[in-house]
């Protein structure tokens, strides 16, 4: 049923293109207020859900802090840091969501740099440029994780932190339509889960629309031991429900690490 000539980078920027297009909720831009209520020292982000990250996992003051943020497009993450001090790189695959960065930097007299690119690719960025990797759940449209851990190490400097958000590989077990239009949990996918194994294209333009970003599951051991192979330390955790999805109500949806790169 593979596709074998699917190609999930060139797919999933064009999709997500769209996205922006369509007012994706990850693709709405912060506004005027947020940006400057942080420069004033009130401002919080989103690594999991909804929820905002504890402060206590960046560093307390981001004056000068070099902050890499991977997958995080949309024009929401990277200009809250950068109004709370930081020197920002924004890089996503998705040109358009990185225009939603490049809107309001300009909107708000904001310092920051987009550079446009797949997550498991950094090599427009020399060993040890950053402090802080801020990573929220994106690294459902990629099927391989051990080169985003590799690349995060590469370009973080001794004692740099990774903070990563990602989906619990679980939720894919449940059929998609009985989820949402039902919200039953029927069991029917065998993890890990992509979907571009499970489906043929035409069945995914049927179940998603032929434009929908292509995901990939990942098992926590790519997640969080790929991380610990890459040489990371682990050094907290969290939960999270989903915002929207049925299952919520009885299980943790998002998982989110924080990790440092040894001094």
């Amino acid at each position: 049923m593979q596709d074998i000539v699917v190609d999930p980078v060139a797919h999933n920027r064009a999709a997500w293109d769209k996205c922006v297009q369509e007012g994706n909720e990850w693709s709405r831009p912060v506004s005027a207020e947020d940006v400057e209520r942080a420069r004033m020292g009130d401002w919080s982000i989103v690594l999991i859900g909804r929820e905002p990250v504890d402060r206590s996992w960046l560093p307390t003051d981001l004056t000068g802090k070099d902050v890499l943020c991977l997958a995080s497009g949309g024009g929401q993450q990277g200009p809250i840091l950068a109004a709370a001090g930081a020197r920002v790189t924004v890089f996503d695959n998705s040109p358009r969501q990185l225009g939603q960065d490049r809107m309001v930097a300009a909107r708000d007299g904001l310092e920051l740099r987009t550079v446009l690119g797949d997550m498991r690719d950094l090599s427009a960025f020399g060993d040890a440029t950053f402090d802080v990797v801020f990573h929220p759940v994106s690294n459902v449209f990629v099927p391989d994780l051990a080169p985003v851990w590799r690349e995060c190490f590469r370009v973080l400097r001794p004692g740099g932190t990774l903070l990563v958000g990602f989906l619990n590989p679980d939720v894919y077990l449940f059929d998609h339509e009985a989820l949402d239009e039902r919200g039953e949990l029927i069991v029917v996918h065998k993890l890990p889960y992509s979907d571009v194994t499970q489906y043929s294209a035409e069945e995914r333009a049927t179940k998603f629309g032929a434009d929908a970003p292509l995901e990939y599951s990942h098992t926590l051991t790519d997640q969080i031991g790929g991380q610990l192979a890459a040489g990371f330390v682990l050094t907290g955790f969290a939960e999270a429900p989903h915002q929207s999805n049925a299952s919520a109500q009885y299980m943790s949806n998002y998982f989110a690490t924080l990790a440092v790169k040894p001094g």
